[in-house]
């Protein structure tokens, strides 16, 4: 471990709770920056796929106390 490292880990630890969450979820974010801008393009295509479908009448749609419903029966199963 060089020195840098060993410097910046002590730092960290002496942040509060709250701002080394922050740093973690930055630090965590900055490891799948590519993978994100690729991730959301491929929800975007699939939002506008699934909009497309129920304009064209083609998706049935099931109201959401009926989907948390079978959930909780799912769930409540021995």
């Amino acid at each position: 471990m060089n020195q840098t490292y060993a410097r910046l880990e002590e730092e960290a630890r002496s942040l509060p709770a709250a701002e080394r969450s922050q740093l973690v979820d930055s630090l965590l974010e900055s490891l799948h920056e590519g993978k994100s801008a690729e991730i959301e393009k491929a929800w975007a295509i699939e939002i506008e796929r699934r909009v497309l479908s129920y304009e064209r009448g083609e998706t049935k749609l099931i109201p959401a106390e009926e989907v948390f419903a079978k959930a909780r029966t799912i769930v409540s199963r021995p």
